[in-house]
C-alpha cells in the first residue's frame, strides 16, 4: 500500500513534493554553508591570532634556580622550536648630553639580547635608525633623551658605578605590552603601560655590566628565555589554545618549581577562541532567521495542500485505511520531503563551500564538519516532520470524515492573535534592546594587548523578537484589511478593474488566509535580506574605517626618530600619479602631570581632504563644528577621552602642556584651551592622545617639523603609490599603505572577511524572497483552480479571471514590500545597534546597499507577477477541461 501511495503521490503530485523538499533543502544548505563559513573563519581567526605572537613563552627563571638548567631543559622539550636568553636589569636611570644640555630620565629597563634574537624573533624589535649591531634605544626613551646613534648614554644603577654605552641604534618595540609582562602574575596584577625607558645592550655587554649588580641586587635582575614553539596547533581556536596550554603545562610539570612561563600563545589564542564562540552565535543568529524562513516556506508549501490531503485521508478512511496506514503514510512523505532536502541541501552546501570559502568541509576539524553536516540534515528532518506529518497527524486525531469532505469551512482566529502575542513580541524586544544598550560590549584588552569581546548574548533577543512579532503584526494587518477592510481594498482596486473592483475583493476577503500568508513571508524574506545586506555592508565599512583610522590615510609617511622627511617633499608627492591630496601632520609628545602622551599638530581646513574624520569620532560637536573651533581659536585642543575622565576636565579648562622647545631643547610650557573631546583619530593610540593646531604648536616651539604625511588616492592604487612614496622618502622614513593595514587590523573577529558570507547569505536573501512571495502565492492560486473553472463555466471570461489574479498580486507585492521595508529598517538599526561591540570604531550611520535592496524587491515583486500570469494563462483553459483535470 505504502509503495502503491507513494508512486501515485510521485506521480500526481511531483511538483508538490519537489517545492517541498526544495524549502527543506534552503534550510539545509544554508545552515551547513554557515558550517563552511565559520569552519574558515575560525581558520583565519588561528592564522591571524599567532600571526602576531613573536614570543610564544617568555620563562622567567625562579630565584635560586640555574639558568643553565631552564636552559637546556627548554631545549629538550618537543614544544619548543627556538629559545634565547634575555637578561632583564631595572636602572635608576638614564642620561645623555646631547646639543650642549642633559637629558635624564627616571628608572627604566636594561635588556640583554642575544646577537641572533632580531633573528629569531623579528616581530620584537623593528630598526628606525642606524645598527643592530650594538645598544639600541627604544623610540620614547630616545626622544626624552634626544639620543640617537652615535651618542653616549649613562646608565645608573643603585649603589654601584654608573657604566656608560655608546647607541648604535633606535629601534621600536611594537610588543612591549607583552615583553614586559609581569611573568606569572594574573592580568589584574599586570602594569598599566610598559616602562617609557628602556636600553637594549649584546648579552656581553649586558652580562659584564650587570653581573655585580646580580650579585648586590638580585632583586633588580632576572633571567627570561624567549621562546619560539613549533605551532603545530589545530585550526580551531580552541583546540589551539588547549594544544597550546597543554605543552606549556608540560613544560612547567618538568621544570618543577625553577621557572614560571608567561604563555603569549595561549593568551593570543584564548581572545581568538572566545571571538570564535562569538563568531559562530553571531553568524547563526545572520543566517537562522533564513533557515526559519526556509521552514515557514515549507510549512506554507505544505498547509496549500490541506485540503486535499484531508479529502483524500476522507477518502482512504471511508474505504478502511485506519489512522496507524494514514500516519505511516504521512511519515513516509515527510521522510521523501526530508531526503531529498537533505541530499540536495548537502551538496548545495558543499559547492558553495568550495567557491566561496575554498572548503567543502563544514567544520574546522572532521568531527565538527560531521555534527555540523549531520545538525543541519537533522533541522530538515524536522522541518518536513513539523509541516508535513505533524498537520496529516493532527488531522487525522481532530477531523471526522465528514467535516473533511467539506468544501467550506469557517476561519478561526489564531490563539496568539486573540490574546495580542504580536504586541507582546514586539514590547520584550523593545525593552530588551533598551536594556542591551545601556549596557553594550566592552573590549577587554589582555595584558598582552589583544582584543576580546565579552558578549551578553540575550541581547540577540531583541531583534528575534522584533522579526517575530512584526510578521505576526504584518499577519493581524493583512488579515483585517483584506477582511473587514475590503471596502477600502476595492476603493483602491477601482481605478483599475472597473466594475469588478466589488467582486474581487470580495474574493480576497474570502481567501484572505492564503494572501496575508504570502504576504507574511514576503515581508519576514525582505526584512531578513534588507537587515543582512545592511549589517554586511556597515560592517565593511567600519573595518574600511579600522584600517584607515590605524594607518591614518590611503598612504602614510613617517620619518624615523631623530630624522626629517626631505625638503619640498610634499610636492613631489602631489605629483605622483593616483594622489588626490597630501596633508603633512605633527607628532610630538607632551606631558600632562606626570604622564607623556601622544600630540597631533593638524592643519584644520585641510586635513579632511586626506583623511575621513567622522562624527562618531567626537563627542561635544560634529568633526566639522570641532576642526573649525581649531581653526577659529588657535590655543583650542581636543583631549581623549581617558585622559578627560583622568584629569576631570570639562569643556573651556585651560590646559597647560609641557611640550620640546627647538630652540632651548627643554620642555617649555604651552597653554591650550580644550574644546572638545577626540575618541578617535587617524594613527592615534586608542587610549590617550592630544589633538592640537599645528601653526599654534609651531609657534609656541619654534619646530615647524612635519611628523608624517597623509596621502589621500581615492581608495585606488595604494600599493604602488606608496612604493612611489617610498623611493621619494628614502630608507629613513617608513610608509604603509592600507591595503596592506586592512589585513593586519581589528581583533581576530572584526578582521574575519565577510566576502564569501555575505555571498552567500543575500544569495539566499534573494531566493528566499523570491520563493515567498511567488512560489507561495503560487501554490495558493494552483488550489483554486476549481474555483477559476467555476467561475469560467459560470461565464467569466480570461480578462475578469486576470483582472482577479494580478489584483492579488498587486496587493500581496505592495502591502509585503512595504511592510518589509519597515520590518527591515528597524531590524538593520536593531541589529547594528545591538552588536556595536564588534565595530571598531562604531558606526555614525547604517551603510545602506541601495543597488541590492532595490534589486532585491524588485525581483520578488517580477516573481509573483510573473506567478500571476502563468496561473492567468492556465486559466483561460476550457473550464470542462480544468474540472477533468481536477
Amino acid at each position: 500500500m505504502i509503495r502503491l501511495w507513494l508512486l501515485g503521490s510521485v506521480h500526481r503530485r511531483a511538483g508538490r513534493l519537489t517545492a517541498a523538499g526544495l524549502g527543506v533543502a534552503i534550510a539545509v544548505a544554508l545552515l551547513a554553508s554557515l558550517g563552511a563559513f565559520l569552519a574558515h573563519a575560525k581558520a583565519t581567526m588561528t592564522s591571524r591570532a599567532i600571526h602576531g605572537v613573536a614570543v610564544d613563552w617568555q620563562v622567567q627563571v625562579q630565584p635560586g634556580a640555574d639558568p643553565a638548567k631552564v636552559g637546556q631543559l627548554l631545549r629538550d622539550t618537543p614544544a619548543v622550536a627556538a629559545s634565547v636568553r634575555v637578561g632583564i636589569a631595572t636602572t635608576s636611570g638614564l642620561s645623555a648630553e646631547t646639543a650642549g644640555s642633559t637629558q635624564t630620565t627616571g628608572p627604566g629597563v636594561v635588556l640583554g639580547l642575544d646577537p641572533a634574537y632580531p633573528r629569531t624573533f623579528p616581530g620584537e624589535l623593528r630598526l628606525l635608525t642606524g645598527t643592530l649591531n650594538g645598544p639600541l634605544l627604544a623610540q620614547q626613551t630616545a626622544a626624552n633623551l634626544h639620543a640617537g646613534p652615535g651618542d653616549v648614554v649613562t646608565v645608573g644603577w643603585t649603589g654601584l658605578p654608573p657604566v656608560q654605552a655608546r647607541i648604535a641604534g633606535v629601534v621600536e618595540l611594537p610588543l612591549a605590552d607583552s615583553l614586559f609582562q609581569v611573568v606569572g602574575a594574573p592580568a589584574t596584577a599586570q602594569r598599566t603601560a610598559p616602562p617609557d625607558n628602556v636600553l637594549l645592550l649584546p648579552s656581553a655587554s649586558w652580562q659584564s655590566s650587570f653581573e655585580a649588580l646580580r650579585a648586590a641586587r638580585p632583586d633588580l635582575v632576572t633571567t627570561q628565555f624567549h621562546v619560539a614553539t613549533t605551532r603545530a596547533l589545530p585550526a580551531d581556536p580552541a583546540a589551539a589554545y588547549t594544544a597550546a596550554t597543554g605543552a606549556a603545562n608540560n613544560f612547567l610539570a618538568h621544570a618543577a618549581g625553577t621557572a614560571a612561563v608567561g604563555d603569549n600563545l595561549a593568551a593570543t589564542l584564548d581572545a581568538a577562541r572566545q571571538d570564535a564562540a562569538y563568531a559562530q552565535v553571531l553568524f547563526l543568529f545572520l543566517g537562522l532567521p533564513g533557515a526559519i524562513l526556509a521552514a515557514l516556506l515549507t510549512a506554507v508549501l505544505a498547509t496549500a495542500g490541506r485540503d486535499r490531503r484531508r479529502l483524500e485521508q476522507a477518502l482512504l478512511r471511508a474505504r478502511g485505511a485506519t489512522t496507524g496506514q494514514l500516519t505511516r503514510l504521512a511519515a513516509v512523505e515527510a521522510g521523501v520531503v526530508a531526503g531529498l532536502g537533505a541530499v540536495v541541501g548537502l551538496a548545495t552546501a558543499a559547492a558553495v563551500g568550495a567557491g566561496a570559502f575554498g572548503t567543502a568541509r563544514f567544520g574546522a576539524t572532521t568531527g565538527t564538519a560531521v555534527a555540523w553536516g549531520a545538525a543541519a540534515a537533522v533541522t530538515g528532518l524536522l522541518i518536513a516532520i513539523l509541516t508535513v506529518l505533524v498537520p496529516a497527524w493532527r488531522d487525522l486525531r481532530a477531523v471526522t470524515v465528514a467535516s473533511a469532505r467539506r468544501s467550506v469551512t469557517a476561519p478561526r482566529y489564531p490563539l496568539w492573535a486573540r490574546y495580542g502575542v504580536d504586541a507582546l513580541a514586539l514590547a520584550v524586544a523593545g525593552l530588551v534592546f533598551s536594556a542591551s544598550g545601556r549596557n553594550g560590549y566592552q573590549l577587554v584588552v589582555a595584558p598582552e594587548g589583544v582584543p576580546m569581546l565579552s558578549v551578553s548574548y540575550w541581547a540577540f533577543a531583541g531583534p528575534a523578537l522584533l522579526w517575530l512579532g512584526a510578521g505576526l503584526l504584518v499577519w493581524r494587518a493583512g488579515d483585517l484589511l483584506l477582511g473587514r477592510g475590503r471596502r477600502l481594498v476595492a476603493a483602491g482596486l477601482g481605478p483599475f478593474t472597473g466594475r469588478l473592483h466589488t467582486t474581487i475583493a470580495s474574493g480576497m476577503s474570502r481567501q484572505r488566509r492564503p494572501l496575508a500568508l504570502a504576504i507574511v513571508l514576503l515581508t519576514l524574506a525582505l526584512s531578513f535580506a534588507g537587515s543582512t545586506a545592511v549589517f554586511n555592508a556597515t560592517y565593511r565599512q567600519q573595518a574600511e574605517a579600522d584600517a584607515q583610522l590605524t594607518n591614518g590615510a590611503d598612504v602614510t609617511a613617517v620619518p624615523a626618530p631623530g630624522t626629517t622627511l626631505p625638503a619640498g617633499l610634499a610636492g613631489r608627492i602631489s605629483a605622483i600619479p593616483g594622489v588626490r591630496a597630501v596633508e603633512p601632520v605633527q607628532h610630538r609628545f607632551a606631558y600632562v602631570g606626570p604622564d607623556l602622551q601622544d600630540l597631533y599638530g593638524v592643519r584644520p581646513g585641510t586635513i579632511r581632504h586626506a583623511t575621513a574624520l567622522r562624527d562618531s569620532y567626537f563627542s561635544g560637536g560634529t568633526a566639522a563644528g570641532l576642526t573649525h573651533l581649531l581653526a577659529a581659536q588657535p590655543d583650542a585642543i581636543l583631549v581623549s577621552a581617558e585622559t578627560v575622565r583622568d584629569y576631570q576636565l570639562a569643556p573651556g579648562d585651560a590646559l597647560t602642556l609641557r611640550l620640546l622647545s627647538s630652540g632651548s631643547g627643554q620642555r617649555v610650557p604651552v597653554r591650550f584651551r580644550f574644546v572638545g573631546v577626540v575618541s578617535e583619530f587617524p594613527m592615534a593610540p586608542k587610549d590617550s592622545f592630544f589633538v592640537a593646531n599645528a601653526d599654534y604648536v609651531a609657534r609656541q616651539t619654534g619646530d615647524a617639523a612635519t611628523g608624517a604625511f597623509l596621502i589621500d588616492t581615492g581608495g585606488r592604487n595604494a600599493s604602488a603609490v606608496a612604493r612611489a612614496v617610498a623611493s621619494l622618502a628614502g630608507p629613513s622614513a617608513t610608509v604603509t599603505d592600507i591595503t596592506t593595514v586592512r589585513h593586519s587590523v581589528g581583533s581576530s573577529l572584526t578582521s574575519v572577511d565577510l566576502a564569501g558570507l555575505t555571498r552567500v547569505e543575500l544569495a539566499f536573501a534573494l531566493v528566499l524572497a523570491t520563493a515567498a512571495g511567488g512560489l507561495a502565492f503560487g501554490l495558493g492560486l494552483s488550489e483554486r483552480r476549481r474555483t477559476f473553472a467555476v467561475i469560467t463555466a459560470l461565464g467569466a471570461r480570461p480578462r475578469h479571471l486576470r483582472a482577479m489574479i494580478l489584483s492579488e498580486a498587486a496587493a500581496v507585492s505592495l502591502v509585503g514590500v512595504l511592510a518589509g521595508a519597515a520590518a527591515g529598517t528597524g531590524l538593520s538599526f536593531m541589529l547594528v545597534k545591538v552588536l556595536t561591540g564588534v565595530f571598531d570604531p562604531p558606526p555614525s550611520a547604517l551603510a545602506v546597499p541601495w543597488a541590492y535592496l532595490l534589486a532585491t524587491a524588485a525581483t520578488a515583486v517580477v516573481a509573483l507577477f510573473g506567478v500571476a500570469a502563468g496561473a492567468s494563462h492556465l486559466a483561460r483553459r476550457p473550464a470542462m477541461t480544468l474540472l477533468h483535470d481536477l
